[in-house]
């Protein structure tokens, strides 16, 4: 089966032209209406659309979930993602699908910068270029919401983020989990329906923090651990100075004072970040383990 999946915001004047769209490619359409103040699961629920309702607006990362689950639920042996605002045309799914016949590919990314970002504005191209290189080497749109999951890839992924960082997260999980990821030209067209509820500095700072907590995460050893060794390194450095000033002149100068506060100060910060690496590096080993 093969199903179309679509997280939508207040999109009512978009979301029929994508609906549509999508029904013509694939077997089923899915819309998570992430807590709309118009008429968008209503229009989507009349065109024949299985509609997943938020009460309210909890983020792009948790419509992505709740779609991700009912992939899953449906057996889906391909889900397309799409965004509601219309910026992408459902005309080119054939293409996102094509290369997921081979079984060699799991993930296909329509990315709008292969050829060349046409109709992308150069701030947003800028922040995109950025994040995809925070994201994942070699992939040129990592925040394209335009993509085909395969069989292997609607199994193993489940995002956990709630905000825009969902697109990012999915692809460091599925690098991690041995998908494979590919890209095919895609375009795009702007000013249908609203591109972004965030303004691209929001959007790229909400992703970029997003990145920092995964990585805190699943890696908290090089993220506190090494910050903290050399944050002991630099307060063993002062409490040294101070004990060669204070060795040398046989008084408490205010020069030796601040060596000293600095010493206690920084290694103090050291041993924080250093345990907090260690401790979140033993549950992260025990969730593994239990899993």
């Amino acid at each position: 089966m093969k199903i179309a999946c679509i997280p939508a915001l207040d999109e009512e004047r978009s979301i029929a032209r994508v609906v549509i769209g999508c029904q013509k490619h694939v077997d089923k359409v899915v819309v998570c209406d992430d807590g709309s103040s118009d008429m968008t699961a209503d229009i989507a629920e009349r065109l024949g659309a299985d509609v997943i309702r938020h009460d309210r607006n909890m983020g792009k990362g948790e419509a992505m979930r709740s779609l991700f689950k009912r992939a899953k639920k449906l057996d889906a042996d391909v889900m397309v993602t799409i965004d509601g605002d219309g910026q992408h045309d459902p005309d080119e799914i054939p293409n996102l699908l094509k290369p997921l016949e081979s079984g060699e590919v799991d993930i296909v990314i329509g990315s709008r910068f292969l050829t060349g970002g046409s109709g992308v504005p150069e701030h947003r191209a800028v922040m995109n270029r950025i994040l995809s290189i925070m994201t994942i080497e070699g992939i040129s749109d990592t925040q394209s919401g335009f993509r085909a999951y395969g069989k292997r890839a609607i199994e193993k992924l489940l995002p956990g983020e709630m905000g825009m960082g969902v697109d990012s997260e999915i692809l460091i999980d599925a690098v991690k989990a041995g998908l494979v990821v590919a890209e095919v030209p895609a375009s795009v067209s702007y000013g249908i329906g609203k591109t972004s509820k965030l303004n691209p500095a929001h959007h790229t700072a909400d992703v970029v923090f997003s990145l920092v907590k995964l990585m805190s995460i699943r890696h908290p050893l090089v993220f506190f651990g090494v910050p903290g060794f050399a944050l002991v390194s630099f307060g063993l450095y002062y409490l040294f100075r101070a004990e060669t000033l204070f060795s040398a002149q046989q008084v408490i100068t205010p020069l030796t004072l601040t060596y000293g506060l600095l010493a206690f100060s920084i290694t103090l910060f050291g041993l924080l970040a250093l345990f907090t690496g260690i401790i979140l590096f033993t549950i992260a080993t025990l969730v593994r383990k239990n899993q």
